[in-house]
């Protein structure tokens, strides 16, 4: 009992002791606010176990119904937190699966905030990306609203190319990459908006700190280390409540090769996409 309170008082700790990570002249908030932490859209990932009063890691439930995009399968055993990460892992499946019709070989997860974030908060995570063909992201979603379904990908890189890749996608694998999507629905027709940075080095070379300040309906900043990279102005209002989202999936313009590649072969490190921390803070 001692040590559950003593873990559950040093996350807290950090918590509330910690601040947004900016670089010297990059904190954008105005000089009569302070950030203060949003703790049930935070996590450190102490201990061996999902939190699960914040996330979901079940591809389905809660008015969400994505299992994984073919060939990869969302499947909740493969997060793990240990090592002070929250580890997610692919792999080739031990037998194909046929779900809805839809075909499956590969596996991958997703995990989800039970709570939405919001206009003016500021979502950040420190995230050390796999070294296969399949993504590692942070990104919100809003739930489904004929008028809006409004997706913002803070981070959405994968961990190499192949020559099976489309020519566009070429320095994925090095890549901070952002998107402001306004889904197609029976109402909206799809609009996206993007913007990049390009790194020195791989996303899988070491973590990085992935971050947004959704700073009103008309514009959305992107911080990569702490550092201002660029901003998203979206053409309707982006306002609507969204849910953290954590997703490794594969993308059908980066396929798995025939033979695997490092999606089998590779070693734990180098299938795995690490978060060791997530943190999201609001103006007050």
């Amino acid at each position: 009992m001692k040590t559950i309170f003593t873990i559950t008082f040093s996350i807290l700790f950090t918590i509330i002791s910690a601040q947004p990570t900016f670089k010297s002249g990059n904190d954008p908030k105005p000089s009569d606010k302070k950030w203060v932490p949003v703790e049930n859209l935070s996590d450190e990932f102490e201990g061996d176990k999902m939190d699960l009063s914040k996330w979901q890691v079940d591809p389905v439930g809660n008015d969400w119904a994505w299992i994984g995009r073919p060939p990869g399968l969302f499947r909740k055993e493969n997060i793990v937190v240990n090592d002070g990460n929250m580890n997610v892992t692919v792999s080739k499946l031990d037998q194909p699966q046929t779900i809805n019709g839809k075909n499956f070989t590969h596996q991958g997860a997703i995990i989800r905030s039970l709570k939405p974030g919001n206009v003016g908060w500021y979502f950040e995570c420190k995230m050390k990306a796999n070294a296969t063909v399949m993504s590692s992201t942070f990104w919100l979603m809003t739930k489904y609203n004929c008028k809006k379904k409004l997706e913002t990908d803070i981070q959405e890189c994968v961990g190499r190319t192949t020559e099976l890749s489309e020519p566009w996608s070429k320095g994925w694998d090095s890549i901070f990459h952002s998107n402001a999507i306004h889904r197609h629905t029976a109402c909206a027709e799809k609009l996206q908006l993007q913007n990049a940075s390009k790194l020195k080095e791989p996303n899988y070379a070491r973590y990085y700190i992935y971050a947004a300040w959704w700073k009103s309906p008309k514009e959305i900043q992107f911080f990569l280390d702490g550092e201002y990279q660029y901003s998203i102005n979206p053409k309707v209002e982006w306002d609507n409540p969204a849910y953290l989202h954590m997703a490794i999936e594969t993308y059908s313009w980066n396929p798995i090769p025939e033979d695997g590649g490092i999606v089998e072969s590779g070693t734990w490190e180098q299938r795995t996409t690490k978060y060791e921390w997530i943190r999201t803070w609001k103006l007050e």
